[in-house]
C-alpha cells in the first residue's frame, strides 16, 4: 500500500469520541481495533523500508560507507515524512476501511 497517498492528517488532532465509538459501540473496543491496525501498518512500513534499504547494502560495507550512502538516506527521508501509523489507522477506521469483528459478541448473539 502506498501510504504517501493516504489523505490524512500528518499531525495529531483532537477527535470526537462519539465518532470513534460509533463503529463498535464501545470506546475501549475502538481503541483496541485502532491499536491493532496501527501495529499492522507499522510492521508493513518497517518491512517495506528494510527491504528497500537491504537492496543497497553490501556485505563489505564499512561503517563510513554506511553513513555516506545517499540512496539509503533518501529512502529514510521519504519514510520519515509519511503519516504516522496511528494517524493512518484512525483515518481508515473513521472511513470504514478497517474490517474487524469481536468473536465474544458473535457467541452471545447465537
Amino acid at each position: 500500500m502506498d501510504f504517501k497517498r493516504v489523505k490524512t492528517d500528518t499531525l495529531a488532532v483532537t477527535r470526537n469520541m462519539n465518532e470513534i465509538m460509533e463503529p463498535t459501540g464501545n470506546v475501549y473496543e475502538s481503541v483496541a481495533v485502532l491499536s491493532k491496525r496501527a501495529n499492522q501498518i507499522a510492521l508493513e512500513i518497517k518491512e517495506e523500508l528494510n527491504s528497500k534499504i537491504a537492496e543497497f547494502a553490501t556485505p563489505t560495507d564499512n561503517l563510513e560507507e554506511i553513513f555516506e550512502n545517499r540512496e539509503q538516506i533518501e529512502i529514510a527521508k521519504y519514510y520519515e515524512f509519511l503519516p504516522k501509523p496511528t494517524l493512518i489507522a484512525v483515518h481508515e477506521f473513521l472511513n470504514d476501511q478497517v474490517y474487524f469483528r469481536n468473536p465474544h459478541h458473535e457467541s452471545q448473539e447465537e
